[in-house]
C-alpha cells in the first residue's frame, strides 16, 4: 500500500521535510542559545549594578589614556565624580525615544579640574527643542557639582551593512550628534575627554524642580529576557507539526490511491474468472469429452 513512497519523487519529497524540520529544529536551539546569553549578560550587569559607586579615578587609573578594554572592564559599574559642567560645550544626540516618544539626548561635559573631562549623560528632553533654539530649560546647575552615573563605552558609526549609521560632520562645530561619539565630541572640547560616558543616576545639587527636563535615562530591565523563549517554542512545534501534517497527507494519498485501484482490482478479478469459465466451457465442447 506504501511501496509508492520509494519512487523517486517521493524520495525527494521525504528529504525535502527533512530538510525543513531540521531547520527548524535548529533554529529553536539557537534560540535557546540566544537566551542563556541574554541571562549571562543579566547577570553580568547586575553584578555590576550592584557594585558600590566608586570614583572615576580608582576605576580607570589611566585617566583619557584607558583603553577600550579596560573601560570594558568597567562597564555598567556606578562612578562617582566632580567638577563643573561646561555648558557652552554641551551638544544634542538625535533619534533617542523615551516612552515611546522621540527627543535627543543632552550630553555635558563635566571638567574634572585636572585639564580632563567626563562626557555626562544627564538624560532625555524632546524634540520639541530644537539645535538651533534655547537651551536654558535644560540648563544643569552652576557652580561645582558631584554625579554618579553608570559607565558607558563610547557609540561610533555602523559601516559594511546594508544600510550604514548617519554621519557627522567632520569639521566644524557641531551642537547635535548622530551618536554618543566622544571622539567627535573631543574635537570641540577645550579639556580631553575620557574615552567613555556615563549616564547620569544622581546628581548634587540636584536639576532645580521646576525643570522636569532631561529625564534621566531608565536602566535596564534585568528581568527582561526577551522572546527567545517563546520563539524556541514555536521552531519546536513548526516542526512537531511539519512532521504530524506530512505523515497525514501521506496517509490520506495512500488512501486515496488504494480506493481507486481497488475497483481495476475487481474487475480484474472478474475479468480473470470469466476467462476461466469459458475456457472450461470450451474444453467441455471438445470432441471426446465426456
Amino acid at each position: 500500500m506504501y511501496r509508492f513512497l520509494l519512487k523517486p519523487l517521493w524520495i525527494l519529497s521525504h528529504l525535502f521535510v527533512i530538510g525543513v524540520v531540521v531547520l527548524m529544529v535548529n533554529l529553536g536551539f539557537w534560540q535557546l542559545h540566544r537566551l542563556d546569553e541574554r541571562k549571562a549578560f543579566n547577570a553580568e550587569m547586575k553584578a555590576a549594578v550592584d557594585q558600590p559607586a566608586q570614583p572615576i579615578g580608582v576605576l580607570l587609573p589611566a585617566g583619557v589614556n584607558s583603553t577600550h578594554e579596560e573601560v570594558e572592564s568597567v562597564k555598567y559599574r556606578s562612578v562617582s565624580a566632580s567638577g563643573s559642567y561646561l555648558v557652552d560645550q554641551q551638544v544634542l544626540v538625535t533619534n533617542r525615544t523615551q516612552n515611546s516618544a522621540p527627543g535627543y539626548w543632552v550630553l555635558t561635559p563635566l571638567d574634572l579640574g585636572d585639564g580632563t573631562a567626563l562626557v555626562v549623560n544627564r538624560g532625555w528632553i524632546p524634540y520639541s527643542y530644537t539645535a538651533d533654539g534655547s537651551w536654558s530649560d535644560f540648563a544643569p546647575p552652576t557652580g561645582r557639582v558631584s554625579i554618579t552615573g553608570s559607565i558607558e563605552q563610547p557609540q561610533v558609526r555602523v559601516t559594511g551593512g546594508v544600510i550604514s549609521g548617519p554621519a557627522d560632520a567632520t569639521e566644524g562645530r557641531l551642537r547635535t550628534l548622530a551618536r554618543v561619539d566622544v571622539a567627535r565630541l573631543g574635537q570641540q572640547v577645550d579639556e580631553k575627554l575620557l574615552p567613555l560616558f556615563v549616564n547620569l543616576q544622581t546628581q548634587t545639587p540636584p536639576q532645580p524642580e521646576a525643570l522636569a527636563i532631561p529625564a534621566p535615562v531608565p536602566p535596564p530591565d534585568l528581568s527582561d529576557e526577551g522572546p527567545h523563549l517563546s520563539y524556541a517554542m514555536q521552531w519546536f512545534i513548526f516542526s512537531a507539526m511539519t512532521i504530524v501534517v506530512y505523515v497525514l497527507l501521506v496517509r490520506r494519498f495512500a488512501r486515496r490511491r488504494h480506493e481507486i485501484n481497488e475497483p481495476d482490482q475487481e474487475d480484474a478479478l472478474t475479468s480473470s474468472s470469466a476467462v476461466t469459465e469459458v475456457s472450461s466451457e470450451a474444453a467441455g465442447d471438445q470432441p471426446g469429452s465426456l
